[in-house]
């Protein structure tokens, strides 16, 4: 960005005091003072390419950019250097002529330097082959003819197009010993072919060689660089036969600034329609539409004051003011209309677009599911931009972008054109890809609409996720509180018929037989065996009582915790088990609902390991993050098909419903013959430290 901003400041500065003084000097202080001294160069030629160049310098940080502005700024300050000596011919003859005379040969070498790296590297400077950029780096010699002139040459070589006739003006600051190197000079920098050549050689091979989508890229720019070059080589030959001061020389000088002024309106069109100048796809619009009223007010200008200012020294001040007014006046409407069209060239037809919209927005709000939406945008996309195909792609829940496309319209073949990435905030949610279109190519119009329908369509789909998702959160969760009501009662009709079936009958027994105790003490039949009997029988149910407590809430988990509580109850599991467990886990203790969660799932996945897998090893490992209680219970049996359990009922879904509750995540890893790994995550706080209750008897 500073550089940027130096080589604004400094080439602006230098360009537009050069223009400006040769405005002043010939068209206003000297007017016609020669034949060959008018403005048009300068008007036609210098002064659109010098316009277009600042106007890059602020659009773009390319380094092109400062070669079209480089070439202009050497212009500009040529024209200056013969504007200033045609007007100071005693200049001539002062001892430092030779060195200021510098100035002339080096503005000529910079500006076509300038042009030549500009024409060559276009339109995004990226060379396809290391000897074109060699060739390239050789072509920064032109910038040498200047102080290579000076150390071998006798005399002061003067700029090529000055158009002075004098005598050869000695140069005092030659160097004898360089002077054999003169032919050298004379044929690499001061006939000025050799680099052309070299740079026009790269130009064309990219041109015409290149791939299609590069020949295409350029197809402009090679027809405005080759109208230059043919009318270029025409006017140097009407000054060669003398006939540059006749209509047709005339002419032809016109031809040749209007072909210059060409090559600006092919760089736009790069911009506009692949990029060019490393402005991208993204900032074009709001770049071009920051820059064009400014450009289009210098065209505008230019093009009023062209005229007056070349029929200044023919016609009286008040007819030059009266045609000035009247060119002002007609080209109002020229201006207006190169207004709209670079609007519509880089936002494209806005009827067109509204209707695009309008259309597709009715489309996404009639669609009901993802597949629905999906599919309308894909058709919508296609038929509105005029691809050959359009493919839409979701991504994974991990972000991945899945190579089974979820819509399609058109039918895929080869690369994508375009593509873009549906995101929602920092998410990126899938992705949209046009093959190439049925007719021309994408322009930066295509682009910003397709960047606004995908904001759109990402909304959409995001939308329509979300409630698929919260629909089948629901159904889960009524399914979840129906499956917990059902398992609560069929537990309560477990104890009842544990209590009814076993611990009632004890008790009833147990009455009965003190009942017949007191009749036997009465009658003093009563004996210490039956009196111990009694006692066993008692003690029985009370070990049953406990038994079935155990059941409901195990003691050992509230008074020695998770830990102890599984390695109590898996003492006699039947297959071999390991439980791993840190010091910290084994001795942390946490929530009385979260310790309960975790037991009961261990035991559960343990029992339908030993009832379905066929393992022949189990083990249990818990463990901590920083914002859960981890439990993984694993096994080497069968494995199973999840897709095919999904759903189903049994001790998984209870695991599901009963890690649920407190907001945990269930998940399971599973392969026929590669056993299965059960791990949740239970949400957890800081362990919480509790004292160990005294055993209950």
């Amino acid at each position: 960005m500073l550089a940027r901003r130096a080589w604004l400041v400094v080439l602006g500065a230098v360009g537009t005091g050069s223009i400006g003084y040769v405005l002043l000097v010939r068209g206003i202080m000297t007017p016609g003072s020669h034949p060959g001294e008018g403005l048009g160069w300068l008007l036609f030629g210098v002064l659109p390419l010098y316009a277009f160049g600042l106007w890059l310098l602020t659009a773009t940080s390319s380094r092109l950019a400062v070669y079209v502005a480089l070439g202009a700024t050497g212009s500009a300050v040529g024209s200056a250097y013969e504007t200033f000596v045609w007007t100071h011919l005693d200049v001539l003859e002062s001892p430092t002529f030779a060195l200021f005379n510098q100035i002339g040969l080096t503005a000529d070498g910079l500006s076509a330097t300038g042009f030549l790296l500009m024409i060559a590297s276009f339109p995004d400077g990226i060379l396809e082959r290391r000897w074109q950029r060699a060739a390239l780096r050789l072509v920064w010699l032109g910038v040498l003819v200047g102080p290579a002139t000076l150390l071998t040459y006798d005399h002061v070589v003067l700029p090529q197009y000055i158009g002075l006739d004098v005598t050869p003006i000695p140069n005092p600051y030659v160097v004898p010993a360089l002077e054999p190197l003169q032919p050298l000079v004379d044929n690499v920098l001061l006939e000025w072919w050799v680099i052309p050549l070299l740079a026009l050689v790269v130009f064309y091979w990219r041109g015409l060689f290149s791939g299609a989508a590069r020949r295409g890229q350029m197809r402009l720019m090679v027809i405005a660089v080759t109208s230059t070059l043919v009318m270029y080589m025409l006017w140097e030959t009407s000054t060669i036969m003398g006939i540059d001061g006749t209509p047709f020389g005339t002419a032809v000088t016109v031809l040749v600034a209007t072909c210059m002024a060409a090559l600006p309106v092919a760089g736009i069109h790069g911009i506009l329609r692949y990029g060019a100048y490393d402005i991208a796809v993204a900032d074009r619009g709001r770049v071009v539409m920051r820059s064009s009223t400014t450009l289009i007010t210098i065209i505008y200008a230019w093009a009023v004051a062209a005229p007056g200012v070349m029929l200044s020294r023919a016609l009286p001040s008040a007819t030059v003011v009266l045609i000035t007014a009247c060119i002002a006046v007609l080209l109002l409407p020229v201006r207006g209309w190169l207004s709209r069209w670079i609007r519509r060239a880089v936002f494209g037809d806005h009827h067109e677009q509204l209707g695009l919209l309008g259309d597709l927005g009715t489309r996404l709000e009639q669609a009901v599911d993802v597949d629905e939406v999906l599919s309308r945008l894909a058709g919508g996309v296609r038929d509105g931009l005029g691809a050959s195909w359009v493919r839409i792609r979701l991504a994974a829940p991990d972000g991945r972008t899945v190579d089974t496309p979820d819509a399609v319209a058109g039918t895929v073949s080869g690369e994508p054109a375009i593509g873009l990435d549906l995101t929602r905030g920092e998410i990126v949610i899938g992705r949209i890809d046009l093959g190439p279109a049925r007719s021309g190519a994408y322009g930066l119009p295509e682009v910003s609409l397709l960047e606004t329908v995908a904001r759109q369509a990402t909304t959409a789909v995001a939308n329509v996720r979300l409630t698929a998702e919260l629909a089948d959160q629901l159904r889960e969760l009524t399914a979840s509180r129906t499956r917990l009501i059902t398992a609560q009662d069929e537990e309560r009709r477990r104890i009842e018929r544990n209590l009814h079936d076993g611990i009632q009958q004890s008790v009833v027994a147990l009455i009965a037989g003190l009942r017949l105790a007191r009749n036997r003490l009465g009658r003093g039949q009563l004996s210490q065996t039956e009196l111990a009997e009694l006692q066993d029988q008692a003690r029985e149910t009370l070990s049953d009582l406990r038994e079935l407590a155990q059941g409901i809430h195990p003691q050992v988990l509230t008074d020695n915790g998770l830990i102890p509580a599984i390695e109590s109850r898996t003492g006699r599991y039947p297959i071999p088990l390991t439980i791993v467990a840190s010091d910290e886990v084994r001795h942390g203790r946490w929530s009385a609902d979260i310790e309960a969660i975790a037991f009961y799932t261990v035991r559960e996945a343990l029992a339908n390991v030993a009832k379905h897998s066929g393992a022949t090893h189990a083990s249990v490992a818990v463990s901590t993050t920083p914002n859960s209680l981890r439990v993984e219970v694993s096994d080497d049996g069968t494995g199973f098909d999840l897709a095919s359990r999904n759903g189903s009922p049994g001790g998984l879904a209870n695991i599901r419903d009963r890690v649920g509750v407190v907001g945990g995540r269930v998940s399971v890893t599973s392969t026929p013959g590669h056993g299965t790994r059960l791990t949740v995550d239970l949400p957890i706080d800081l362990p919480v430290e509790r004292p160990q209750e005294a055993a209950r008897v």
